[in-house]
């Protein structure tokens, strides 16, 4: 009996690294990789492309937030 438990002694000393300890470092590294590769591309983004156009406001709308304001929209 003796034995048996020096054996199993000895195979939890030279197992060596545990796999899903692995498995989670490597999938960690890539979504590390992943996020940081993201934000240097958006960096680059912000000083290469121009600023984006703001869309117009339709006549309607800006009626809309001039009579919510209390202001009489032009042409009335």
């Amino acid at each position: 009996m003796s034995d048996d438990f020096e054996f199993s002694d000895k195979t939890a000393e030279t197992k060596g690294f545990n796999p899903g300890l692995i498995v989670l470092l490597v999938v960690g590294g890539l979504l590390l990789a992943f996020f940081v590769g993201n934000y240097v591309l958006y960096l680059q983004a912000q000083k290469i492309l121009p600023p984006r156009k703001k869309k117009p406001i339709s006549k309607k709308k800006m009626k809309k937030e001039k009579l919510k304001q209390g202001v009489s929209a032009p042409g009335e």
